[in-house]
This record gives structure tokens, sequence and C-alpha cells, in this order.
């Protein structure tokens, strides 16, 4: 039996694997970029913006390092509640 790791690493090889995951770390690094852009554009710390969305910073923390692993995608309607906390609005481009 492969390990975890043994199989990731022969599906990165494959140079289709490759290039969407590549693809999917650009857009979800523009994203917290964006948000983070976004709080500090409005002088809020995490503790602030988690007051204004109704929830605890541990969570607004926990929102930001996942958009910053990748290892989990937020739902539209979180990021539109950390944007509107943030005094902006979320806008969504399909290209």
């Amino acid at each position: 039996m492969k390990s975890h790791d043994q199989v990731v690493k022969k599906l990165l090889a494959r140079p289709g694997v490759k290039a969407e995951v590549e693809r999917i770390e650009r857009e979800e690094s523009a994203l917290l970029d964006a948000l983070l852009k976004a709080r500090q554009e409005a002088g809020l710390t995490q503790a602030q913006v988690a007051e204004r969305m109704g929830t605890q910073a541990p969570a607004v923390a926990r929102l930001e390092r996942a958009l910053a692993t990748g290892k989990h995608s937020p739902s539209v309607a979180t990021l539109r509640r950390y944007v509107k906390a943030c005094g902006k609005r979320l806008v969504l481009h399909v290209a």
C-alpha cells in the first residue's frame, strides 16, 4: 500500500495535475491578499473583524490561515461576511 505522500508525489509528477494545483494556489493566494488588504485598509484586527462577523477571533485566524495553506476553501457566505465586516463588498468574476 502506498502512503499518502507517495500518491501525492506521483500525481504531482503529471503535468496536468501539477499545473492545476499551481493555478489553484495562485487563486487562493490572490484571494488571501485581497482579504488581508481589505482588513488592513479598514484598520481592523482579526478580533475586530470577528466581532463584526458575529464570531470569535480564532475563527478569523483559521479562515486566513486556511487560505494561506490551501487546506480549506471557505464558503462564499463566509467570504461575504468577512469583507462586509471590513466595509467592502464581495464581487465575483467568472472568466
